[in-house]
């Protein structure tokens, strides 16, 4: 059988990019979560969202969708990434499903974010695995991965509660903040390391 050899720099993203592209992430989310939380008391009227909480609901997984589009820009792997494909189409049809879901109620609209976070999760548990032997330092976003697996079955188990609200996605957004910005120092240490060995 017939083997094709190609460089890591056509079918991974190098470490230096992905500290950039990951501190872009962690701005955005820390900007958004600060936007729920200083918002919360308004945003939910009579159980449905505000316009404040639909705009913000339907950018969360829009933006993501955009991150993994520069990710695989920036890999040069294109259309033969398919996971990043399947991430890409995850996030569009979030997108979709929240614009409908903002106009019914709060508790649809937590159930969608709920199950988008579960199979994103799930997506980028698979990615930082596969990465581990390309990049290195990828334990964090296997714990991110893994983390919001929990979170999002958790959110979408309780999206019916009358103790539900739009509090814990912001909670979500900055948890995945913080690994975002732990992965940017592992990546960063294990840059110098590898510098330093070679």
């Amino acid at each position: 059988m017939t083997q094709t050899t190609v460089t890591p720099a056509t079918t991974t993203a190098t470490p230096s990019g992905l500290r950039s592209l990951y501190l872009i992430r962690v701005a955005f989310s820390l900007v958004w979560a600060a936007l729920v939380f200083t918002t919360s008391a308004s945003l939910v009227s009579t159980d449905r969202p505000t316009v404040i909480a639909a705009v913000l609901l339907i950018i969360y997984p829009l933006w993501d969708v955009i991150a993994t589009l520069l990710e695989r820009r920036m890999a040069g792997t294109g259309s033969r990434n398919r996971v990043s494909t399947i991430n890409m189409a995850l996030g569009l049809a979030t997108t979709t499903g929240m614009i409908i879901a903002v106009f019914s109620t709060i508790t649809t609209a937590l159930l969608v974010f709920g199950v988008w976070a579960l199979l994103s999760g799930a997506i980028q548990l698979a990615v930082a695995i596969r990465r581990r032997r390309t990049v290195g330092a990828q334990w964090p976003m296997v714990i991110s991965g893994g983390q919001s697996v929990l979170a999002g079955a958790t959110v979408a188990a309780t999206s019916a509660s009358a103790t539900s609200s739009l509090s814990t996605v912001a909670g979500y957004a900055a948890f995945g903040a913080f690994w975002f910005l732990v992965s940017v120092i592992a990546l960063s240490i294990r840059g110098r390391r590898v510098g330093l060995e070679a």
